[in-house]
């Protein structure tokens, strides 16, 4: 059992839901990233998601992809992320989840991947373009260090397809309620509850909803019916808005407060 599972165990006995923002490391840089994480523990998020940068994000809206192009001028790369997730480690126990396409990690090397994943306390990864039926090397090498491998479910999913997603994903289900690319949306799909509800009729994990999730309403209307609400674009918009001003970190991490406010 890893953060992950125990940050659920704990938030379904208080009957809560779990806030998760995502960063894009890097962006603006990764002084203000690793500040950012820790003014995001402080405003109550539960896990917090890293995405790692990269030059092709197929499922990703324009907006972090900007953010992703910037981190890569930066010269971010797999192995920097991992190095402020092992800095962060010696101020934070919150759980980190990377978010990041297959090619990093096969260019990086999958066994050295996941045991330098774990050392450096990365609590799970998110890889949105290896599904479960090519999965099994990366999750077998995970499944050995206690590495959450959390895989999407879409609208389009079919109960099958869904019931050998729920049984591949380790830490939560991630449920994306649109057919597209992540990105800000005026209200949340419609019908959603009961795409969770088919969910729940075939697996007991946690599910966490993203894509398109950006205001408190949102939020609240998620904790309702699933056991995470995950928000990324709306941050990173915010973090671009206000990235001249000196007190942004201040800022953003209010703007997280305002989302786990919802989640009760």
């Amino acid at each position: 059992m890893n953060r992950i599972d125990e940050t659920f165990i704990r938030l379904r006995g208080k009957k809560e839901t779990a806030l998760i923002p995502y960063l894009m490391t890097g962006y603006p840089d990764i002084e203000t990233t690793a500040k950012l994480v820790l003014g995001f523990e402080k405003a109550g998020a539960d896990i917090i998601e890293l995405g790692v940068p990269f030059s092709d994000p197929i499922a990703d809206g324009p907006i972090i992809q900007l953010a992703s192009e910037e981190a890569l001028k930066n010269g971010v790369s797999l192995t920097t992320v991992l190095s402020l997730v092992s800095n962060l480690r010696q101020h934070t126990q919150v759980p980190l989840v990377l978010m990041t396409y297959y090619n990093p990690i096969f260019v990086y090397g999958l066994e050295r991947f996941v045991c330098d994943a774990k050392a450096a306390g990365v609590d799970g990864v998110i890889v949105p373009d290896l599904p479960p039926e090519e999965a099994f090397p990366l999750e077998k090498a995970a499944k050995d260090v206690e590495l959450s491998c959390i895989f999407l479910i879409a609208p389009t999913s079919t109960p099958e397809r869904m019931r050998l997603i729920s049984q591949h994903s380790t830490g939560f289900i991630y449920f994306v309620p649109v057919t597209g690319i992540t990105g800000m949306r005026e209200k949340v799909t419609e019908n959603i509850g009961e795409y969770i509800r088919q969910q729940r009729l075939i697996t007991q994990k946690p599910i966490g909803v993203g894509f398109g999730i950006s205001l408190p309403e949102h939020v609240a209307q998620i904790s309702s019916i699933a056991d995470a609400a995950i928000v990324g674009s709306a941050i990173i918009s915010l973090i671009t808005k206000h990235l001249s001003e000196s007190d942004m970190v201040e800022k953003i991490s209010q703007f997280v407060a305002e989302l786990k406010k919802a989640c009760s």
